[in-house]
C-alpha cells in the first residue's frame, strides 16, 4: 500500500481512532494512547510511538500514515508575521499565517482551497472554489508550523491562539473543521480551552447554529456593511445568508461572559466609512453585546477599492464607543508579503524564509 492509499491519523478523533484500532485487533484503550502520541506529543513517526507494542505499530506503519506535512515555503513580514505554504493536491496550495505578539502567537488557518462565499475584496474568493480541506490537512497546519528562529534569531512562541480566519469559509466545511474544533479541545486531543479558538464566518446560518451549540469557541461575523443592499454588492452570500437573520440568530446566545462574538468590519474610502455607515452598524448590534474589529483594506489586484484614512476610521470608532458598543482598529500585520486580511491566495512565493 502507497503512501497516497494509506488514511492520515492526524484529523481522526478518539472515535475515529477507535475503529483503527478495532480494525486492527488492537485493545480500545490504544485509542487514547495514539492521540496522546499524535495531538499531544505530536509525533512525526510511529516508531516514537514507546508505549505501542511493537507488533501494532507495525501494522499501523502498513496500514495508516501519520499525515504531517512540512510547509513547502515560508516568507515573513518586516513585523515578524510568517507565512507558510502548504501544498495540498496536484496545483493546490493553501495558506496559514503565524502572527506574533509579545507573549502571544496566534495561527490563523486555512479550511478551503478558494472559497464559494466570492467577496468582492477577497483575494481568496477571486480563486473560486477548488476544494475542501480534510480535517487531516487543517490540523496539519496546527501541528506542522516548524519552530523556526524569530528575526533576531530568537525562539518563536508556541502557538497561543488559533483563529479560523484563512482561505475559505469555516463553516461551509463544517463536517471537517468541527472534527478539528473536537480535536484541539477534547481532554484526550490537545486540550485547549475553546477561548484560545476564534471561529469566523459570513453568517453560514444552519452550521452557524451547530458551531453556537456544540461548541464554545469565539465567534467573528464579517459584516463589511450593515446595509443589506450594499453589503449583498460585495458579499454575494448575503443573498443566501442575511445578516439581520445572522443577527436574530446570534441574539439568542450569551456573550456577556466568557464566549465573545466579534464582528469583522473592513474600511473602505467612501464606501462605507462615513457616520450614516457607522450608526447603521450601531442600530444592527443594538443591545448584543458585541466587539467591532475596524479592519483597514489591504487592496488586490484589479480591485477598485481604496483604503480609508486613519482619520476616519477613528472617526468611525469613536462614533460606536460613544453608543457604548467596544470598537478597536485592528493592527495590520503581514501586508508587505501578502499575508494580511483578505490577502491569502495560496501563491508560490519566491521569497523564501527557510
Amino acid at each position: 500500500m502507497t503512501d497516497t492509499e494509506r488514511l492520515p491519523l492526524i484529523g481522526m478523533t478518539l472515535d475515529d481512532l477507535g475503529g483503527v484500532c478495532a480494525h486492527g485487533g488492537m485493545p480500545r484503550f490504544v485509542a487514547k494512547q495514539l492521540a496522546q502520541w499524535l495531538y499531544d506529543k505530536k509525533v512525526t513517526s510511529f516508531d516514537e510511538m514507546a508505549n505501542i507494542s511493537k507488533k501494532n505499530r507495525e501494522w499501523l506503519a502498513a496500514n495508516y500514515v501519520i499525515g504531517r506535512k512540512k510547509p513547502a515555503s515560508s516568507v515573513r513580514s518586516a513585523d515578524g508575521t510568517v507565512k507558510y505554504l502548504f501544498n495540498v493536491g496536484p496545483g493546490r496550495n493553501i495558506e496559514s499565517v503565524y502572527i506574533p505578539d509579545k507573549e502571544r502567537a496566534t495561527l490563523c488557518v486555512s479550511s478551503q482551497v478558494g472559497c464559494k462565499m466570492n467577496c468582492y475584496f477577497c483575494a481568496t474568493g477571486k480563486l473560486g472554489f477548488k476544494a475542501n480541506l480534510s480535517a487531516a490537512q487543517i490540523m496539519n497546519q496546527i501541528l506542522s508550523i516548524p519552530p523556526a528562529p524569530g528575526k533576531g534569531g530568537e525562539a518563536m512562541n508556541p502557538l497561543t491562539n488559533v483563529v479560523f480566519m484563512g482561505m475559505g469559509e469555516p463553516l461551509d466545511n463544517w463536517k471537517e473543521v468541527s472534527k478539528v474544533l473536537e480535536i484541539m479541545t477534547a481532554p484526550w486531543g490537545m486540550a485547549w480551552s475553546p477561548k484560545r479558538i476564534t471561529v469566523s464566518t459570513v453568517g453560514h446560518i444552519g452550521n452557524l447554529k451547530e458551531l453556537l451549540d456544540k461548541t464554545q469557541v469565539h465567534v467573528a461575523v464579517s459584516v463589511h456593511s450593515a446595509d443589506p443592499a450594499q453589503r449583498e454588492s460585495m458579499m454575494p452570500a448575503q443573498k443566501a445568508f442575511p445578516l439581520q437573520s445572522v443577527m436574530r440568530l446570534l441574539s439568542g446566545y450569551d456573550f456577556s461572559h466568557q464566549r465573545r462574538l466579534s464582528l469583522e468590519y473592513i474600511m473602505w474610502r467612501g464606501v462605507n466609512d462615513d457616520i450614516a455607515h457607522a450608526n447603521q452598524l450601531v442600530k444592527l448590534i443594538g443591545n448584543l453585546p458585541v466587539r467591532v474589529n475596524l479592519i483597514r483594506y489591504h487592496a488586490i489586484p484589479g480591485i477598485d477599492l481604496r483604503p480609508c484614512s486613519e482619520e476616519r476610521m477613528t472617526m468611525f470608532r469613536n462614533v460606536l464607543n460613544s453608543h457604548g458598543i467596544t470598537a478597536t482598529i485592528r493592527a495590520s500585520r503581514g501586508e508587505d508579503v501578502q499575508a494580511a486580511c483578505g490577502m491569502l491566495a495560496g501563491r508560490q512565493e519566491s521569497r523564501s524564509d527557510r
